[in-house]
């Protein structure tokens, strides 16, 4: 089989810790190029793909879309625009990282140039596949729980003070910064892959820290048709972590603490494909507490491995059958809209009904 060649522009966290090794890890598909314009970062790109052609610039990459089959925009939030529409304009299917876009008018831009171009345009929402909510999934789905009431879930990650000159701190819209955008839509993005799009959204966004610019300190509560309330968080105020996942239903529930060892592992220079990849020792492992037929059960229940590789094996497969993509880009659209209904409601301090 010939291999997929993609090219990446970005080798920050997402590109040099995400795509590009999970890229590698995928039979099928092979790390083509880098674009980066840091001195340091295209000399560790050479180490780490000696093979890949290294460019200072999106244009240079672009210049010869015959050479790839695939861009990955791993930039930051306010180049996912620009860069999405210039690799749809040369011919190629685009992978984008989460968030889709800094704006739902912008995410509609990209949605229109891609149905345009008739390109396959994915949005990187990796914890889909994280441990935590596979298994929460598995346990829905076996009918553990019974009707699923509250779903809570939340990234919490201590982090006292700002850091100076990150982008993620920046105030302008533009560049989409701050936790809601950030940590936001994967939580958001988890609640409406169970639940479907919310009827009512209602939100508090806070700026916490001296010194920060940006929301760090965010709660939502997303009401859903079948009558489902999720409540998620995301801050990096917390000494002491609550539950990262934790699902009520009529007849059990399932608690879950501890993130996802996968970026640990990848941060690590640790690749998928090993037996244990995506595995957690038992003494992290949930706790389930249901009863049905008659039987009670409390305890441990495994965790899922975690498995980010899936999305782009699934992608692969997308570009060489001709299958739907991953992670579809109406449902990151449909995160976009939830995202700007929040930020109005914690304006108006009113619960909102979004424009889904």
């Amino acid at each position: 089989m010939t291999e997929l060649r993609a090219g990446i522009i970005g080798y920050g966290l997402a590109g040099a810790v995400f795509h590009a090794p999970l890229i590698a890890s995928t039979p099928g598909m092979r790390v083509a190029a880098i674009v980066t314009s840091d001195a340091e970062r295209q000399a560790q790109a050479r180490r780490d793909f000696p093979g890949a052609a290294i460019h200072a610039t999106a244009p240079e990459l672009l210049a010869d879309p015959s050479t790839l089959d695939l861009v990955v925009v791993a930039a930051p939030n306010r180049l996912h625009v620009s860069l999405g529409l210039a690799a749809l304009g040369a011919g190629l299917p685009v992978v984008i990282d989460k968030p889709l876009a800094p704006s739902v008018a912008a995410g509609e831009e990209l949605l229109a140039a891609a149905e345009r171009t008739g390109k396959l345009l994915a949005v990187f929402q990796n914890r889909r596949w994280d441990n935590d909510f596979l298994t929460a999934r598995r346990l829905i789905a076996a009918d553990l729980l019974g009707q699923v009431v509250r779903f809570e879930s939340r990234y919490e990650r201590f982090r006292p003070e700002p850091k100076p000159g990150a982008w993620r701190e920046r105030p302008d819209p533009e560049e989409a910064g701050g936790l809601l955008f950030d940590l936001g839509a994967h939580l958001i993005d988890q609640a409406l892959l169970l639940f479907g799009p919310p009827i009512s959204v209602y939100a508090e966004v806070d700026v916490r820290r001296p010194g920060a610019l940006v929301d760090d300190d965010v709660f939502m509560a997303l009401r859903f048709a079948s009558g489902q309330m999720a409540h998620l968080w995301m801050s990096a105020l917390p000494r002491l972590l609550a539950p990262r996942l934790r699902v009520v239903g009529l007849r059990g529930v399932y608690e879950k603490h501890g993130i996802d060892p996968q970026e640990d592992a990848l941060r690590r220079g640790e690749r998928p494909g090993g037996a244990e990849w995506g595995r957690e020792p038992r003494e992290h492992w949930g706790r389930l507490a249901t009863e049905t037929g008659g039987i009670a059960f409390d305890g441990q229940v495994e965790t899922l491995p975690g498995s980010y590789e899936t999305f782009y094996a699934a992608l692969r497969d997308a570009l060489t059958s001709g299958g739907p993509p991953p992670v579809d880009p109406r449902d990151a659209l449909a995160v976009l809209r939830v995202i700007a209904a929040a930020r109005a409601s914690a304006c108006t301090g009113a619960t909102i009904q979004p424009a889904m």
